[in-house]
């Protein structure tokens, strides 16, 4: 029988269920975790910009993004409480046994959610209402409030990745905990920074993106300009960065987690001189199908020698390793993963040439088409990602210590599936409410912008807004009807 059939079989019928349920639901959180991480920061840098350079376009930017950082923060809240229940709900026996342990991680994320919450709401509100500086500087703590959130997180999952920090008593149960080994596991720094850069870069082309669509669309103004260049050059900054991140990670993968690294290479016998293959399918008798097959490589990738020997999947019993499948998976995520990588280090190679020797952005179509994907492909990288780490891990929910049907609740499996079904629909009414109100900011953003340029109706939908800074026909507009002569706010003061 297949390992696989086999596998399924053999386990809890909770499983099937639970698994599909968490991983749609981290699925779907994780597309609104690179805005929540990082648009604090691009926004704040667009700020900046604005106040030095005394730039109302710049302000104007900032103040929208604010708006979307926000709305985009109350749909995360309804996505990642949904996973904190669930991690209760569905792994009972992760939780009740280790809790005590790595449960620290989901306290200081919990601590860092709602203060970035407070500090959002401050933020927001500020726009006309608090001298220009003094806003500025009560939003600084935003993006380090975002980064306390992802380091509670992944210090959780770095944990589960390579535990640390406790020893076992005669029952098996964790005692003499030490959060601070549980905390910063041998995972943890690795993980921690390749996914915060993973995060920023991402955000950054799918900011950029909605700019390069305005660009092909005819809105060549210095809006639309300044609007891709800022996110899109902390992108391609980060985009190498990124890609030496994912080599040291994959290398710490290799030292701390040998099963996990065969199963993304696809490799089932230790040895050495072992090829890298791209893409690919591995059978359960160890032979792989498909795929461009490049001699040595992954020797070399692994230790920087085609002598060093790389861990197979057939080292530890078949009960303890992925299978065949769900090796596939992980590889298949991993070079997704890698490939998009690289073709985002081209678009920011071209992006540097171009602005470093003409002093001026791409003027290529191709290149803002290109751009205009970036942001989409760097969602499925992401997602990809964590495809890898997940399934990478697979038997265990806890490595080499609980296997994820030891972990898994005892409801009925039939209550699972009917739950899975709720939460997709909810999800699909939240996401949905989600892309309809940034459409119609988006609508009514173009129509403020028609207005104070004398294209649009006389009616401005932003004019009586709690935010700001006005551009000057705004103001006049609004001095015109006060019977006041007001100046134009340029500079977030109220």
């Amino acid at each position: 029988m297949h390992t696989t059939v086999q596998m399924l079989t053999e386990a809890p019928p909770q499983l099937l269920p639970a698994r599909s349920l968490m991983a749609f639901t981290l699925a779907s959180h994780i597309i609104l975790v690179p805005l929540g991480v990082a648009l604090p920061l691009i926004t704040l840098i667009m700020h900046g910009y604005g106040l030095r350079r005394g730039d109302p376009t710049a302000l104007l930017l900032a103040r929208r993004w604010s708006a979307v950082m926000a709305i985009q923060f109350a749909i995360g809240v309804v996505t990642g409480t949904v996973l904190s229940f669930e991690f209760g709900l569905l792994w009972p026996g992760m939780m009740g046994r280790w809790g005590d342990v790595f449960g620290i991680g989901f306290g200081v994320e919990a601590w860092a959610f709602f203060l970035e919450a407070v500090l959002i709401a401050i933020y927001l509100y500020g726009w006309r209402r608090l001298p220009a500086r003094t806003h500025f500087l009560l939003g600084l703590p935003l993006p380090a409030a975002a980064l306390l959130g992802a380091f509670g997180i992944l210090a959780a999952n770095s944990w589960m990745n390579t535990p640390r920090g406790f020893t076992l008593d005669a029952a098996g149960d964790p005692v003499d905990v030490s959060i601070r080994k549980a905390v910063f596991t041998p995972m943890f720094g690795p993980q921690y920074w390749h996914f915060v850069v993973a995060m920023l870069l991402t955000a950054g082309y799918v900011v950029a993106g909605v700019y390069a669509v305005g660009w092909l669309r005819g809105r060549r103004d210095r809006y639309h300009r300044l609007g891709f260049t800022v996110p899109f050059s902390v992108a391609a900054l980060l985009t190498p960065v990124q890609f030496m991140l994912g080599d040291s990670i994959a290398r710490q993968v290799f030292h701390q987690q040998p099963v996990k690294f065969a199963a993304m290479e696809i490799v089932w016998k230790t040895d050495t001189h072992v090829p890298e293959y791209l893409f690919g399918r591995m059978h359960p008798d160890g032979n792989i199908s498909g795929g461009i097959r490049i001699p040595q490589l992954d020797s070399v990738l692994a230790g920087f020698h085609t002598d060093t020997e790389v861990t197979g999947l057939t080292s530890v019993p078949a009960a303890d390793r992925p299978t065949a499948t769900q090796a596939t998976i992980a590889h298949w995520a991993f070079d997704v993963m890698v490939g998009i990588g690289s073709v985002l280090i081209l678009l920011a190679l071209w992006y540097a040439v171009v602005l470093l020797r003409h002093r001026r952005l791409p003027a290529s179509p191709w290149f803002y088409r290109c751009a205009a994907l970036a942001g989409l492909a760097s969602v499925v990288a992401v997602e990809s990602g964590w495809i890898t780490t997940e399934v990478g891990r697979q038997p265990w929910i806890v490595y080499q210590n609980m296997r994820v049907a030891d972990a898994v609740t005892a409801t009925r499996s039939s209550s699972l599936w009917i739950m899975f079904g709720l939460v997709v629909v909810v999800y699909l009414l939240v996401f949905g409410a989600f892309l309809v109100a940034l459409l119609k900011m988006s609508r009514r953003w173009r129509q403020a912008d028609r207005a104070a340029t004398g294209a649009g109706p006389a009616e401005v939908p932003e004019a009586d807004g709690p935010y700001g800074p006005r551009s000057a026909a705004l103001s006049a507009k609004a001095a015109g009807a006060d019977g006041h002569d007001t100046p134009p706010d340029t500079g977030g003061r109220g």
